[in-house]
């Protein structure tokens, strides 16, 4: 079983190699380490950290040297995060550790989620029904943005070998996802964002159009849904089955249907073209979660080409967990990778107990692997409830 810890390059460098690897393979039992190698902004609270208790990452940026010969005349090209250059490229060494019989390694890549491209190339990012950019998040149907992804890991992958890639964020993502200074004085519903997450740039009306889908009428629904929600004086479900039924939901709208069911092509064809074009030593996986149609996955289709899914068991209980495991096996068949993750995060899990008992829910129900999300945001002793899911997921 792959067991392994997600973490941040900063947070080698900040406890050094030979404590991380004694901490992920000693203290909490495990036999990978998923580093982050490319990524976005954020602020995180570092409880271990000798050198700072806060840290802001650069923005959309890479933790590993490019091959500029590869990236040459690209559109959209990776800025190596100064970090590797200050303080040392953490995947070459935790590869090097591995070769010389340390953890297996495994790539954790953030693919469309980046918005200082977005910023920099307003041209290929999502676009709501109104118009309006998303910054934050390339869109799976450009042309451009697709070479940007495919090609970072084709970079990865033939340059460092890693025993895994874990592909976060290849996908449409949500209207509300945690922007800096987020205001929202409507109080979405999880349709109101859905529907605002539907991107309507002019790569997916290519592509719909270009499929047979009547984008226009589509565009036009959205259109409506959204202005109606902004007219009522307080939030109102218009879809009580939602997110319960998927897109079927939306079936009563055939153009909306429509051109949600098509939504998954652009998600699925990128992931195909990411697999096909890595380095075949590699696996290469998807990071989903539950609802993954909401971000245009199709769990079936994407299955069938790429090596399997990492979808989380977040803000589940253990029953939860195993019907997750259950239905994300069903839809990527027997032989494809199944793996889930779990947060290490109060009050979320209240106790390693917790933590067990999810983690042995999952195993029972065929899992291939489990992450633990993170090792930096974490307190020292909660490596002790990693170690004590493991020893239950063991026995």
């Amino acid at each position: 079983m792959q067991l392994s810890m997600w973490t941040y390059p900063w947070d080698i460098q900040d406890q050094g190699l030979e404590r991380v690897l004694s901490d992920v393979t000693g203290k909490s039992g495990l036999n990978t380490v998923s580093l982050a190698t490319s990524y976005h902004a954020g602020h995180f609270l570092q409880p271990r950290s000798p050198h700072r208790k806060s840290y802001f990452p650069e923005d959309g940026t890479v933790y590993y040297r490019p091959d500029p010969d590869l990236w040459a005349g690209k559109s959209i090209t990776p800025q190596m995060a100064r970090n590797v250059t200050e303080r040392g490229d953490m995947l070459e060494q935790l590869i090097r550790a591995r070769d010389d019989g340390g953890p297996k390694v495994s790539c954790w890549t953030v693919c469309l989620h980046n918005t200082r491209l977005g910023m920099m190339h307003p041209d290929h990012v999502t676009r709501n029904a109104f118009g309006d950019p998303n910054h934050y998040n390339l869109c799976p149907s450009s042309p451009a943005a697709r070479d940007y992804v495919i090609t970072m890991v084709r970079d990865i992958t033939s340059r460092y070998k890693p025993d895994m890639v874990e592909l976060e964020s290849p996908n449409f993502m949500g209207f509300v996802h945690g922007y800096h200074h987020e205001k929202d004085g409507v109080g979405l519903t999880a349709e109101d964002d859905f529907l605002f997450s539907l991107c309507f740039c002019d790569h997916c009306r290519l592509g719909a159009r270009q499929a047979g889908v009547n984008i226009d009428g589509a565009q036009a629904k959205v259109r409506e849904f959204l202005a109606a929600m902004c007219e009522r004086e307080i939030p109102e479900r218009q879809f009580a089955d939602f997110p319960a039924r998927g897109i079927d939901a939306f079936r009563d709208h055939p153009e909306l249907f429509e051109f949600l069911a098509w939504r998954s092509e652009p998600v699925t064809s990128l992931i195909r073209d990411i697999r096909d074009q890595a380095d075949a030593a590699s696996k290469v996986v998807l990071i989903d979660l539950k609802d993954g149609f909401m971000g245009g996955v199709d769990l079936k289709a994407a299955g069938k080409v790429c090596d399997g899914a990492i979808v989380c068991g977040y803000d589940m209980n253990a029953n939860g967990v195993a019907e997750l495991m259950k239905d994300a096996r069903a839809a990527l068949g027997p032989d494809k990778y199944l793996g889930t993750g779990f947060r290490v995060f109060y009050p979320e899990m209240a106790n390693a107990e917790a933590l067990a008992v999810r983690a042995s829910a999952a195993a029972v129900a065929g899992a291939d692997g489990i992450n633990f999300y993170n090792y930096g945001l974490i307190p020292e002793k909660r490596l002790d409830w990693v170690r004590k899911a493991i020893e239950r997921v063991s026995g």
